[in-house]
């Protein structure tokens, strides 16, 4: 180890610093709640910088088909970001959080739901349980990334260790897994079977992009579907769950056991900073400053830097740049012991060790 090694704090301990001086997360509640009332027209303005350019992108692929299928699908491609900024308008609808009205909200979400292969209600509910749990070790599997703990692993067979690794491998997580949960499963309302409402939901969804899908097919034929609509809706899907993996994903983020698990701590603790250039913050709708999206999801994505702006120390807290979110991408055990997320390798002494009785 280097000297400079020696001197240098880890990220546990710099997170561990942090947290001490940060103060309390019910604190930061009462100050974010001045940040909640929407702008009408801010709001109305976003979605109309956000559908018209995907609409015109949308066109403008079409017509390339006459003159480069590389030019279609490089558009395609360009445009994923403008689908992925209408699902993060969506997801203020979910949190209600984009237009004062609820059912303005809901119907607004409905439909951009047809545009990113995504029943709204069905959405919603799971995506309220992931923000009601988050954190939780006892309320994990829906609306969340499957996370194991070290000693969960170490119980499991050869066959589930290996299953858990084909799950957590990369070309799984952001190959595989965005195409199959938005154009397979999102068809049906899983975990919600039982619910009449939710089923509602999936079905008229999914009958709006048959028919749409029909409608290009009928003036179109093969190609449009090809190289414009699974393009975007592949590409948007895979950037969708990067920043959902990173924004929870990394080496001092928060889960306990449910006696100990509070909800405003696990959201400001188990939530990321994910620091992007301008020009992605603005595709993302600034959802990289999740730990106050979590603290406070009433709050309009475009305040969200306001927050930051007026409250400096949030921008220093659980900070996470690009190349550091690329490391964490690695990590894939909980460590109860140390409190820190752990890769297979890292883990691996303690998967091996005997079990103490």
């Amino acid at each position: 180890m280097t000297e400079n090694e020696q001197s240098a704090p880890t990220q546990t301990q710099s997170a561990n610093s942090n947290a001490n001086s940060f103060g309390n997360s019910h604190d930061w509640v009462r100050v974010l709640a001045h940040y909640r009332e929407t702008n009408q027209l801010r709001s109305s303005f976003e979605l109309a910088v956000s559908v018209v350019p995907f609409v015109l992108l949308w066109a403008l692929a079409w017509w390339s088909l006459s003159v480069s299928y590389w030019l279609t699908f490089a558009i395609s491609v360009f445009n994923a970001a403008f689908l992925l900024r209408l699902f993060a308008i969506q997801h203020d609808c979910g949190h209600g959080a984009f237009f004062r009205n609820r059912n303005v909200s809901d119907w607004t979400g409905r439909v951009l739901g047809v545009l990113t292969l995504t029943p709204f209600d069905v959405w919603r509910r799971t995506h309220s349980a992931h923000h009601s749990a988050s954190g939780n070790l006892e309320l994990r599997g829906m609306g969340d990334i499957h996370t194991l703990t070290v000693s969960e692993y170490r119980n499991l067979s050869r066959f589930g260790r290996l299953m858990y690794r084909v799950y957590r491998h990369p070309v799984t997580l952001f190959g595989l897994g965005p195409a199959y949960l938005f154009l397979l499963q999102h068809r049906l309302p899983i975990g919600l079977m039982g619910s009449g409402k939710y089923w509602t939901s999936a079905m008229a969804t999914n009958a709006a992009i048959v028919a749409a899908i029909g409608v290009i097919w009928y003036f179109g034929g093969l190609a449009p579907l090809l190289l414009i609509f699974l393009p975007s809706s592949i590409v948007a899907a895979t950037a969708g769950i990067w920043l959902f993996y990173v924004q929870h994903q990394f080496e001092t983020t928060h889960w306990e056991e449910a006696k100990d698990w509070q909800l405003h701590d696990a959201a400001l603790h188990g939530s990321s900073y994910y620091v992007l250039p301008k020009v992605l913050q603005w595709f993302s709708a600034n959802i990289g400053i999740h730990h106050v999206h979590h603290l406070y999801s009433r709050i309009p994505f475009y305040r969200l830097t306001e927050v930051l702006r007026d409250h400096a120390e949030l921008a220093d807290f659980n900070r996470m740049t690009i190349r550091e979110s690329l490391a964490n991408a690695r990590l894939h055990l909980w460590d109860e012991q140390s409190k820190r997320l752990l890769s297979f390798a890292q883990a691996r002494p303690l998967v091996l060790a005997p079990v103490r009785n």
